[in-house]
């Protein structure tokens, strides 16, 4: 971290683990943060002085995301529906012939890279 003076102290990992939102939130923010620095060894070494990120500071649970959109289920629907008379009665549907194609050319790959 780059101290108020301008020099840098390195600041150990688990304590930048146990603050990371407060760390997050000095960082979008641009605030200062409270730091106990120590220059008893070679390098400054910056500490905080209490656990800033309390269970209040967390953000609440994200919902969850939504994997149902109805309106495109039914846009979706009424697309196959009319693609279903571009099929010839006497054929496999198109996804079926799609998924049998993928199958074979898979097939040959996999033939290709086993040894003989």
């Amino acid at each position: 971290m780059r101290l108020e003076d301008g020099t840098l102290a390195a600041v150990p990992a688990s304590e930048v683990a146990a603050n990371r939102p407060a760390v997050v939130r000095s960082l979008q923010r641009r605030e200062p943060l409270p730091l106990v620095v120590r220059r008893d060894g070679r390098h400054p070494v910056a500490l905080f002085p209490r656990p800033l990120a309390t269970v209040s500071d967390l953000p609440g649970p994200k919902p969850a995301p939504q994997l149902v959109d109805a309106s495109f289920e039914d846009r979706l629907t009424a697309y196959l529906k009319a693609t279903e008379e571009w099929a010839p009665p006497d054929r496999p549907q198109p996804a079926e012939r799609h998924f049998i194609r993928k199958k074979r050319r898979a097939a040959f790959f996999e033939a290709r890279t086993k040894p003989t």
